[in-house]
């Protein structure tokens, strides 16, 4: 979707609440409806000025007051946040939803400062299918691109280097082109923290400061302390203006030599991850923001834990989608009927995705995958270019996924493999909303 079409979507996000279609209720209630079929939206979220409400058996959400702001999210939708009226006609009232399938380019802690590669990938966001940005909010370092309000952060040096002046104003330009924005957030790998807070890092056999391949420390996943500092910089993005949190390196270490506060059993290791997703689901809810896990590929058919707390049935419930990453590169034993899998792209991700679904019994829009957009390592050095991407987009599509995501640590992207731009007609001859009220 490009320049027209997400203009034609931010009006359409302006409307008013309408009168809902049936018997007026005792109360004033929402009612919560798909843009286009005007049929009920299950399961959505909503909250009254940062207060949770629950709907009633009537899939209505009550209002024991007029004013103030409701925020409304449902998977498969664009969020939205709508002003009360100061009164309310009989009835219960309606909002609409608008679907949402995101598209997206990775934007690294260096990539989303640096006009060089910020500015390319906008370009093809505005022309082409693309619609949504995934930007570091604490990277691969542990590091910070913006100047964070929280203590903790300052103190361990995750903010000495500054790639965005000002993140709430870059978030409101995005927004302003129609693009859907993402808080990538690196969890328990985090060499900042664990030097500055040793007590608080993953150690050694002997006692020492562990540190992985590329020489950096990681944080100890059974520390609620560490829990609190990724939740804390979570809610801030969220008041910056970020649609959804998702959580990376949301794991243990892939290494035999650590020792941890705990002893690192799979059902010790499966309820630190999945109670951390817990509790920052929890004090997300507020804030309207969706919230996403990345895994790896593996654990799509991993029936346990693969030794990192990542287990499939324990992770889907507390986020909001579940972002497996299919990169055809990253399996190294390829998957059964399928040993090579640079040669067999297609078959990768479209057969873990329904694998995964098989196992959780969830929805396909529930998963959202990450892709491959960068030149094999693991078996012939091949360069991933139009026909591999393309292959990986075509597969996730055909399960039904909930968007896509496209992986290059470099942020250099090809328009190679993406559709050029193209508004749906119920978009394009949408009528102004304001006929309806």
């Amino acid at each position: 979707m490009g320049k027209r079409g997400r203009k034609v979507l931010l009006l359409a996000f302006a409307l008013c609440f309408l009168p809902a279609v049936g018997p007026a209720a005792d109360y004033p209630g929402l009612k919560i409806v798909d843009y286009q079929t005007g049929q009920p939206v299950l399961g959505a979220k909503v909250t009254l000025n940062h207060e949770v409400l629950l709907a009633d058996s009537q899939n209505l959400f009550p209002l024991a007051k007029t004013g103030g702001k409701v925020r409304v999210r449902a998977h498969g939708y664009q969020r939205i946040e709508q002003a009360l009226p100061d009164s309310f006609p009989p009835g219960p009232q309606t909002i609409r939803l608008m679907s949402l399938n995101p598209k997206a380019l990775y934007l690294s802690f260096y990539g989303v400062g640096e006009k060089a590669l910020r500015e390319p990938a906008l370009k093809l966001i505005d022309e082409t299918e693309l619609n949504s940005l995934v930007i570091d909010v604490k990277g691969d370092r542990g590091w910070i691109p913006y100047k964070s309000a929280i203590p903790l952060a300052a103190e361990v040096g995750a903010t000495k280097i500054t790639t965005v002046r000002d993140m709430p104003g870059l978030i409101k330009s995005f927004k302003e082109r129609g693009i859907y924005t993402i808080a990538r957030i690196v969890v328990f790998k985090d060499h900042p923290l664990a030097t500055a807070r040793p007590a608080w890092a993953v150690k050694t056999p002997g006692g020492e400061v562990w540190k992985d391949r590329e020489n950096l420390a990681w944080v100890d996943p059974f520390r609620k302390e560490v829990w609190e500092y990724n939740i804390q910089i979570a809610v801030e993005a969220a008041q910056q203006g970020f649609d959804e949190i998702q959580f990376d390196y949301l794991r243990f270490p892939d290494s035999s030599a650590t020792r941890f506060s705990q002893a690192s059993t799979e059902e010790s290791r499966v309820k630190a991850v999945s109670g951390f997703l817990q509790q920052a689901y929890q004090r997300l809810l507020p804030y309207n923001v969706f919230v996403a896990a990345d895994i790896f590929g593996y654990v799509c058919w991993n029936l346990n834990d693969t030794n990192i707390g990542q287990k499939l049935e324990s992770l889907v419930t507390p986020v909001d989608y579940l972002c497996p990453m299919l990169y055809p590169s990253g399996y190294q034993f390829g998957i059964p009927g399928y040993r090579n899998p640079v040669t067999n792209i297609h078959e990768i991700v479209y057969l873990s995705l329904k694998k995964a679904q098989e196992r959780t019994n969830q929805p396909s829009l529930r998963f959202r995958p990450w892709l491959q957009a960068f030149r094999d390592y693991a078996f012939d050095r091949r360069a991933f270019n139009g026909r591999e991407i393309r292959d990986q987009i075509n597969a996730a599509e055909k399960f039904g996924s909930q968007g896509w995501m496209l992986w290059n640590p470099g942020n250099v992207y090809s328009a190679e493999p993406l559709k050029k731009e193209n508004i749906p007609t119920w978009v394009s001859g949408l009528a102004s909303p304001h006929e309806n009220l």
